[in-house]
């Protein structure tokens, strides 16, 4: 049994899931010897196991142009090889053979690039397929949102969102795991012979129930989420609350902004005082809510304040969304969301109408800041419809309880 594993993970939300499942397995084999190599960004989610021994983050890091997403578009592939995505690359490679020939397994999480470098290795290694689902091309379009028929039939055809050559390296002899996120995606992968479980989610791990402060019950609650890749969730967030002011609700509402570490509590702030509210006296700040300041604008309240989404998330009857793992985790937790795409680099209009896909219409994608206030105030007036898509992003997402089970199966399979 290996005493030691190397794990890529492919951007922020694989951190993530990276991290979740670490944590699990930590809980399995406390002694086993862990390094993570982020291959996208910087790796933060790592930052407190890192700090507290339970793992080392290696290899060389580079916040890329593109945040990770230049397959999106040649502008951004440009840019992140000019920044110098070859060379990062070629360095990767030679961290994950070095621990390949000392026998070191490799736990690859993402997409084609960590399992091409786990298979290029040479040794044994297991893979988390996180980015993929046959959802996305067998659930219809939104309504108002062009089809993409030449992209269904090529994914039709194939059986699979995942690609001929993705299904040769998880088929390889020397890979031990592949997990993918739903059962789906993994029946298509099976019929072109990968053994492809579906485990569990560990996105809706860490989650707990925190009842609702007194404050809030009488009001309706939104959370906003602009996603954390700068300076992109700046502007996401200028024209997320730029839709706040086009229409104030019927009755008094919280908007509950729970930051991460970008943008900062700072670059908020001022976004809020440009889109014309007020800050509060710290006494209007509920102490339950954990906020750290409030502003007010009308009838709309808006609580900020960082690292609260976990808490907050359970709390919200409707999101306002233009971030990845963050949406699909709150559709998960049933509360329905509206997203407003925009020039990119990640939330584009073909990633809006993927998520939307993928989650079964949990989000509603919207083609302008008129469109989205118009159905913000419609979803609040129709707790039926909430209720369904709420339902709908549960069952798309799966219960709590992934990481436990990936860990089990990284113990057994690729460890063992």
């Amino acid at each position: 049994m290996s005493s030691r594993l190397l794990v890529l993970s492919n951007g922020h939300g694989e951190d993530l899931i990276a991290q979740r499942v670490l944590q699990a397995l930590r809980a399995r084999r406390p002694n086993l010897e862990i390094q993570v190599l982020p291959l996208v960004g910087l790796g933060e989610a790592f930052s407190a196991d890192a700090a507290a021994g339970h793992l080392q983050r290696i290899g060389p890091q580079l916040q890329l142009p593109s945040g990770g997403f230049s397959n999106q578009s040649l502008r951004g592939l440009a840019r992140d090889l000019g920044a110098g995505l070859p060379l990062l690359s070629w360095r990767q490679l030679q961290l994950v053979r070095h621990s390949a020939r000392q026998g070191c397994p490799v736990l690859a999480i993402g997409d084609l690039l960590p399992l091409l470098l786990a298979w290029s290795g040479g040794g044994s290694f297991g893979f988390i397929g996180t980015p993929k689902s046959d959802h996305t091309w067998a659930t219809p379009a939104p309504p108002d949102w062009a089809a993409t028929p030449l992209a269904d039939a090529y994914h039709r055809c194939k059986g699979s969102e995942w690609d001929p050559w993705e299904w040769a390296l998880m088929g390889s002899r020397r890979c031990r795991l592949v997990a993918v996120r739903d059962q789906l995606t993994s029946q298509g992968l099976r019929r072109h012979k990968v053994a492809a479980l579906a485990p569990g989610n560990p996105m809706m791990d860490g989650f707990r129930h925190n009842p609702l402060p007194a404050g809030l019950a009488s009001q309706r609650r939104l959370i906003l989420l602009a996603g954390s890749r700068l300076p992109e969730a700046l502007g996401n967030a200028r024209r997320l609350l730029g839709c706040l002011n086009l229409q104030q609700p019927r009755q008094p509402a919280s908007v509950l902004v729970a930051s991460g570490s970008a943008p900062t509590v700072a670059a908020w702030a001022e976004l809020l005082g440009q889109a014309g509210f007020t800050p509060l006296p710290p006494a209007a700040a509920s102490a339950a809510s954990g906020a750290i300041s409030s502003w007010q604008r009308g009838r709309w309240t808006l609580l900020l304040s960082q690292n609260r989404f976990a808490t907050w998330a359970g709390w919200a009857e409707l999101g306002l969304a233009t971030a990845g793992t963050a949406t699909e985790q709150l559709a998960g937790l049933g509360v329905p969301c509206l997203s407003l795409p925009g020039p990119g680099p990640q939330f584009k209009p073909g990633f809006a109408r993927r998520q939307s896909r993928l989650l079964g219409g949990a989000v509603v994608p919207c083609h302008s800041q008129q469109e989205l206030a118009l159905k913000l105030h419609q979803l609040l007036d129709d707790p039926a419809e909430c209720a369904q898509r709420g339902a709908m992003g549960r069952e798309r997402m799966g219960p709590a309880g992934g990481s436990a089970q990936l860990a089990e199966l990284v113990e057994q399979q690729l460890l063992g």
